[in-house]
Order: C-alpha cells, then sequence, then structure tokens
C-alpha cells in the first residue's frame, strides 16, 4: 500500500504561487513591450516629420511641436526604465517561486520511487514465497 505525499499541499500551494508569479512576469513584460513599442512610434514620429514651414508663426508651431514630441520621448524612456524595473522583480520573483517549487516536486519525485520500490519489493516477496511454496510441494509430491 502506498503512503500519499505528506507535502502534497505544500507542493500545490508553491505551484499555485509558482504560477501566480509567472502571469505577473507575463504582465510585466507586455506592458514593457507595450512602452517599448510606443517610444520607438514617437521617435519616428519625431524623425519622420519634413516640414517646411512658410512663415516664422509656422515655425514657433513646429518647434513648439517638435519639444512637445521630445518632451513626451523623455517620459515615455523614463516609464520604460519603471517598467524594466518591474519586470526585473517579477522576474527575481519568479525564480524564488520556481526554485521553492523544483524542492519539492524534487522530494515529491523521490517519495514516489521510494514507493513505487516498496511495491515492486512487495510483489517480488510474494511471488519468490509463490515459487519457494511450489517447489516444495513439487518436490515432495515427486519423493516416494
Amino acid at each position: 500500500m502506498t503512503r500519499h505525499f505528506s507535502l502534497a499541499g505544500l507542493l500545490r500551494l508553491r505551484q499555485l504561487r509558482e504560477d501566480q508569479a509567472a502571469g505577473s512576469l507575463a504582465q510585466a513584460n507586455e506592458r514593457l513591450r507595450d512602452s517599448r513599442a510606443r517610444s520607438e512610434a514617437v521617435a519616428e514620429s519625431l524623425d519622420g516629420t519634413d516640414l517646411s514651414p512658410s512663415g516664422s508663426a509656422s515655425l514657433y508651431a513646429v518647434a513648439a511641436a517638435r519639444a512637445s514630441v521630445r518632451s513626451m520621448l523623455v517620459d515615455l524612456q523614463a516609464l520604460e526604465a519603471t517598467l524594466q524595473s518591474e519586470q526585473g522583480r517579477a522576474q527575481d520573483q519568479y525564480r524564488a517561486a520556481r526554485v521553492a517549487t523544483m524542492g519539492l516536486e524534487k522530494l515529491e519525485e523521490r517519495h514516489r520511487d521510494t514507493e513505487t520500490a516498496a511495491v515492486i519489493g512487495a510483489e517480488q516477496r510474494v511471488l519468490d514465497e509463490l515459487a519457494t511454496t511450489g517447489r516444495r510441494r513439487t518436490g515432495s509430491e515427486v519423493r516416494p
């Protein structure tokens, strides 16, 4: 008869925490990708403007727009740095959760192997006993 792995509840809890950490990491990665895409789009729009202002008013408007876009780009880069930091923390939390889970998974595997070996050993003892008992019977019946 096999025994239940006594740390199964703790293993399940750690697996849930690992799944939660993996979800947080995926969200952090997605936010970082979105931020980078926005920064690239703003940088491209800044580089892609090829206006020829006709007067001083339009020249001031273009200069103000470019300054505004540059300011927005700086803000997006600051946001990206913050998101990158959050992503790093999420990565660290996931790694820690994975390490904690792996330790218990190895214990569970070792427990399973031990239980399997015990079952196989018990079956082998029964087979050995049957073989020994069968030989004795066969030997006693052959003798006159």
